[in-house]
């Protein structure tokens, strides 16, 4: 097959040629949309799942389906040790400027305390050393910039709120990685979706994050259970898998054969980034249309090497020697209970008083490894006492290591 016209993309947050299997999302969020145009409640989102579901591409199409409909958008990735000010600020600016506001001194009143939001990052720091978002009005002064983050971020919302219902539009804020906020941003976030609910304002946050996320905003406002609508990003069934598959092959006239799909179901899990890489492998190296299920089976292990260095071992290289201890444990024990017959899915859900038995150790011993392996995104917990990783297929990866 021509590598050239290779229409499969395997790339990190990527769209891929056929977004399969996401519709429900896209319906759901248009209504959303003109719900909110409409000046009828509804309630922000979050989006949920491991690695490599896709959750940065729906983000994206959401964004893009937001545009379409001539809101004011803004997009950010959260990170760790990072705050809220400087990127909310970037990602609100770039919202005001599309909403294309007619009154210029409205739009510079609102520019300005973005403006001073995002100088509070800064307190100690002389006027002419503080970060200049790139808005070019002054600051505003007794506004969004008391130095509480809560208290600022509702206000600033209100006033971009205020903003697009002028002209009878919505922003609205895209967070990636959202589990990375800090636990004050976190709650600050929370408490302003709050008040937009309560005043109707026509500003929405659409966050994606790993799937303690939900956790994570619970713990710090209880209402949080209430105030978001979530929507867990899974794997694909084969019904959508085979289309994310064909319909790029037909596109390039090609195709593949129906047991050369179900191989690469069995293959991928069905799982987005799984089943762009794997299909960009087996094209390559296939060498007609139909693609054929022995197609399937001898290009597997050039994915699998590729995987093995830009997906699973760039992870694993993050990790320190204990960390890794920890990481292989729980591929052992996933490993151990898969066969004696237990129920065991694909991110190695165990126990942590298992994983402390199967390394003789004490489970107070292994908690900085624990800690510092959540915070680096590796594994997540779904329920007190249990730890999963956040990346499918992972355990297998590592199994394979030894």
């Amino acid at each position: 097959m021509d590598p050239i016209r290779n229409p499969y993309a395997p790339g990190a947050g990527q769209r891929p040629p056929e977004l399969a299997g996401r519709d429900e999302q896209l319906d759901r969020f248009t209504v959303v949309l003109e719900r909110i145009r409409r000046g009828r409640p509804e309630r922000s989102m979050i989006l949920t799942g491991l690695r490599g579901v896709g959750k940065t591409v729906l983000l994206n199409a959401l964004r893009s389906a937001a545009v379409r409909a001539r809101w004011g958008t803004g997009k950010y990735e959260a990170r760790p040790e990072q705050g809220m000010r400087r990127p909310m600020a970037a990602a609100l600016h770039v919202a005001v400027r599309e909403l294309g506001h007619p009154r210029g001194e409205e739009v510079d009143h609102v520019l300005g305390v973005i403006k001073a939001f995002a100088q509070k990052d800064q307190p100690g720091a002389k006027l002419r050393e503080r970060w200049n978002p790139g808005i070019d009005v002054p600051a505003v002064t007794g506004r969004a910039d008391s130095g509480d983050i809560e208290i600022d971020l509702v206000e600033l919302f209100t006033d971009v709120g205020g903003l697009a219902a002028d002209v009878g539009k919505g922003v609205a804020i895209f967070i990636d990685e959202m589990q990375d906020l800090a636990s004050d941003d976190v709650s600050a976030l929370c408490a302003a979706c709050h008040e937009l609910s309560q005043n109707a304002l026509p500003v929405i946050v659409v966050g994606a994050g790993l799937p303690h996320l939900p956790a994570v905003l619970s713990a710090s406002k209880s209402y949080s259970e209430r105030l978001f609508r979530y929507n867990r990003i899974d794997r694909l069934s084969r019904e959508a898998a085979a289309r994310a598959l064909q319909s790029p092959a037909e596109d390039e006239g090609a195709t593949w054969s129906t047991d050369a799909l179900g191989e690469m179901y069995a293959a991928t899990g069905g799982y987005p980034y799984f089943i762009q890489a794997y299909g960009k492998e087996v094209w390559d190296l296939a060498p007609a249309s139909p693609i054929t299920a022995e197609d399937v089976r001898v290009g597997s292990p050039e994915a699998e090497a590729e995987l093995a260095v830009g997906f699973f071992g760039s992870r694993y290289e993050r990790a320190t020697p204990g960390e890794r201890e920890y990481l292989r444990a729980m591929a052992e024990v996933a490993a151990e209970r898969l066969a004696e017959g237990e129920d065991v899915d694909e991110v190695g859900s165990v126990a942590t008083a298992d994983l402390a038995a199967h390394l003789g150790r004490k489970p107070q011993s292994l908690s900085p490894a624990r800690d510092a392996l959540l915070k680096k995104g590796l594994i997540y917990s779904g329920e007190r006492g249990r730890i999963a990783f956040t990346v499918p297929h992972f355990g297998r990866y590592l199994l394979s290591q030894s």
